[in-house]
């Protein structure tokens, strides 16, 4: 090995030490019942494109919840019975008008969604998550009042339901990957290097209208990173909790569901810059990849194996994310290399459909959303 490359190593064995380093200074997990009910009343969104057989697991749960005022589901153009099921439980539908040049399919049925919320609360929640009770109203409480928080965003990491060893392996796989870049669910370093998850998020919904958050993140196919970030940077506070005890998410079908699905996204490519996103890739390359490649050609260095046994240790802390931990977490670390290649690939062929929708390249944007002063979010 070079002393170039094997300097290059240390140097991103460090940058993923520190990372990992903060989980231990993250906030406790959410707990159902810990804050009592909401201040104010929540209305729960739910964007819907073609979700007939997933929706009722999510919808059951928030329309018997007492925390919870109003359900609306987004009928984001589905061509199946997603609304007629909606509509069956209980739940307010509403038909999403047709998609706007320049605007992503999601973010256009999450705006028409909040602009008809009744509440001053809104959660947003996709139809494959399985929301459990106090979810709503630990998000409602994690706001503040009214007067006491001018700006602020919750989103919530959940708990993930894995069909088969296989699928759970390369999911875990990709977790891992991610954790290796922006470190564990918490605070971010810099809004530029913030997470959150668009699967559930929270906010006050005149303040988030008066923002124009979605209108100003309408082309970006990564629109929950896309929103967080330019939230942040308008001044607001970003909290991202761990809620595995009060939400299931089962959004893949397959390994190959996974590797296609949440592969197109994974590197983040239309909201990072391209010095970012390839320190992304040197890191995941250097300190995933690499020390399982020389190990298979019977050449690990010290480093390398330090660097096996971290990635190893890290298992411990995922198996938390997962509702039924089994064989394919254990397995995870053997698909590193994969991750990788698929990393490098959503870097360099970024997909440009969802859900059926093809986006022309010039409405898909790259790198940081506009930047507008915090006062303009917060008034």
């Amino acid at each position: 090995m070079t002393p170039f490359l094997t300097a290059c190593q240390a140097l991103a064995a460090g940058v993923v030490a520190a990372r990992l380093s903060r989980g231990r200074t993250r906030p406790a997990p959410l707990a159902p019942g810990a804050s009592g009910p909401p201040p104010e009343p929540v209305s729960v969104v739910i964007p819907a494109r073609d979700e007939e057989t997933r929706i009722e697991g999510c919808l059951r749960p928030l329309l018997a919840d007492p925390d919870v005022s109003e359900v609306i589901v987004v009928d984001d153009g589905s061509r199946d019975g997603t609304a007629r099921v909606a509509a069956d439980l209980g739940a307010k539908v509403i038909s999403g008008a047709p998609l706007p040049d320049g605007w992503v399919g999601k973010q256009w049925a999450l705006h028409q969604g909040v602009a008809a919320a009744s509440h001053p609360i809104v959660v947003l929640l996709d139809a494959d998550t399985r929301p459990k009770p106090g979810l709503c109203a630990e998000l409602a409480a994690l706001l503040g009042t009214s007067c006491a928080e001018s700006g602020r965003l919750v989103s919530a990491a959940p708990r993930f339901v894995c069909g088969g060893a296989a699928e759970q392996a390369l999911h875990a796989s990709f977790l891992a990957s991610l954790v290796y870049r922006f470190g564990p669910v918490g605070p971010a370093a810099s809004p530029d290097r913030l997470l959150v998850n668009g699967q559930c998020l929270a906010f006050r919904t005149d303040l988030l209208l008066r923002a124009g958050a979605f209108e100003r993140v309408r082309g970006n196919l990564t629109d929950d990173v896309a929103l967080g970030r330019l939230l942040a940077r308008d001044g607001w506070t970003v909290v991202f909790r761990d809620a595995r005890a009060l939400l299931d998410v089962d959004m893949h079908e397959s390994a190959r569901d996974v590797w296609r699905e949440w592969g197109r996204s994974i590197s983040l490519r239309d909201v990072t810059t391209g010095r970012a996103l390839a320190a992304d890739l040197a890191v995941v390359w250097l300190t995933l990849a690499l020390p399982w490649l020389r190990l298979a050609a019977g050449r690990p260095t010290p480093l390398d194996l330090g660097l096996l046994i971290q990635r190893l240790l890290l298992l411990a802390a995922l198996r938390g994310s997962y509702a039924r931990p089994g064989p394919g977490l254990a397995l995870s670390p053997l698909l590193d290399p994969l991750t990788a290649v698929r990393l490098t690939w959503s870097a360099l062929r970024p997909a440009r459909t969802w859900r059926g929708r093809g986006y022309a390249r010039p409405a898909v944007r790259r790198g940081a959303p506009p930047r507008r002063p915090a006062r303009s979010a917060a008034r």
